[in-house]
């Protein structure tokens, strides 16, 4: 044994890992599979959860590993065809996909459960965009259509299914790759003036958003508006997350997540179920594993060594990061309700192998920080 870690290509090895991003995502998929354990306790018609979970998790790590060991800049070919392959599973959705909850989001996989393809359209669509800015300088104002419309397809298709939450995440994702690509600082103001009119037609007209998803949004700015309706899972994740106090009331003890206070609550509000079982205190180790999640990401980043890369790892710890903030913020009032996923804690399997697959291809970015330069424009 002592010989293998003497080994020059063992320490090699273990020398290029991102361990901060790969111990921390194992250890929040852990603690998710906890939590969704204590939340769906008491609920027998969603007993099967737990265990297809930990399934889950199971194809996820090793998902992550055979990924990690893929050689980043194939993605940058690849992108064409993910792109294509994408588009037409999201076309197939609003045809044939399996509706629930008032949205048509999924194809049935049987006993397997379900197969959401707007959750690998946010890895698809970061892929995509930084070979698409890696192709042209962007000098000129007027190239911006070529990644405005690389994104505008997929997320008028997810936002028709309706999926609101998951538009925005593509959203961050263009927003953040462009303020790096993008050589003029003006560019990137001007598109971002047109992100806040876009912003506020949405919010002021009935034209693009359901009523259920504008009502969300303004029950942000009021809670007491509706408590009973638009606001009442606001208000439950508060009271929720507050019943924790310092300490928790003790795994399996959360009288809100054991009563159902919370809808949904094994799944976009699992964070409320971990907070109300372990308290401030518990909430704040697991932040800070995220913390530690992100600041792998960002050593994947600044290791990046050239623009494809850079680019690509910037836009996935964009949607990592966006899905972090958003929903914890939204559980404590903080944030609007969007509906996104907690990554590697809330409930489901498409979502969990994306996140693995995000950390696995961040993870291949830092094993290359010390080959050579290659400068692709």
């Amino acid at each position: 044994m002592a010989d293998f870690f003497r080994d020059p290509g063992t320490r090699r090895f273990l020398r290029n890992v991102n361990w901060p991003l790969a111990v921390s995502s194992i250890l929040i998929v852990c603690i998710g599979i906890a939590s969704i354990q204590s939340a769906d306790l008491h609920a027998p018609e969603a007993a099967g959860e737990f265990h297809k979970q930990i399934l889950y998790a199971v194809l996820g790590v090793p998902l992550m590993i055979g990924v990690a060991l893929v050689d980043y800049r194939n993605w940058q070919r690849w992108a064409p065809a993910l792109y294509v392959l994408n588009l037409a599973l999201l076309l197939f959705i609003l045809r044939g996909g399996h509706s629930a909850l008032g949205a048509q989001r999924w194809i049935s996989l049987g006993p397997l459960g379900t197969f959401q393809p707007s959750e690998p359209a946010k890895l698809v669509l970061a892929i995509a965009l930084a070979a698409v800015l890696c192709r042209d300088s962007y000098e000129r104002l007027q190239d911006l259509w070529k990644p405005l419309l690389t994104v505008a397809i997929p997320a008028l298709l997810i936002l028709k299914q309706p999926d609101l939450g998951t538009s925005l995440v593509l959203l961050a994702i263009l927003t953040t790759q462009l303020f790096f690509a993008l050589p003029k600082f003006a560019d990137f103001a001007i598109y971002a003036m047109g992100v806040l009119l876009v912003a506020a037609v949405t919010v002021g007209t009935n034209a693009i958003l359901k009523p259920f998803q504008k009502a969300r949004l303004l029950v942000f700015l009021n809670p007491k508006a509706d408590p009973q309706g638009a606001g009442y899972n606001l208000n439950q994740s508060k009271i929720a997350v507050g019943n924790g106090q310092w300490f928790g009331r003790g795994f399996h003890q959360g009288t809100q997540t054991q009563m159902n206070f919370v809808p949904e609550h094994s799944r976009d509000f699992i964070f409320t179920v971990f907070a109300e079982e372990f308290g401030f205190v518990g909430a704040l180790v697991l932040v800070c594993l995220y913390a530690v999640m992100l600041f792998g990401g960002i050593r994947s980043v600044l290791a990046a060594r050239d623009r494809f890369g850079f680019l690509l790892a910037s836009g996935l710890v964009a949607m990592l990061t966006f899905h972090i903030v958003v929903n914890v913020g939204m559980t404590i009032g903080i944030m609007p309700i969007t509906g996104i996923p907690l990554p590697f804690m809330s409930y489901g399997g498409s979502a969990i192998l994306t996140d693995f697959a995000a950390i696995g291809i961040l993870m291949n970015v830092y094993s290359q920080r010390d080959r050579d330069v290659l400068g692709n424009a």
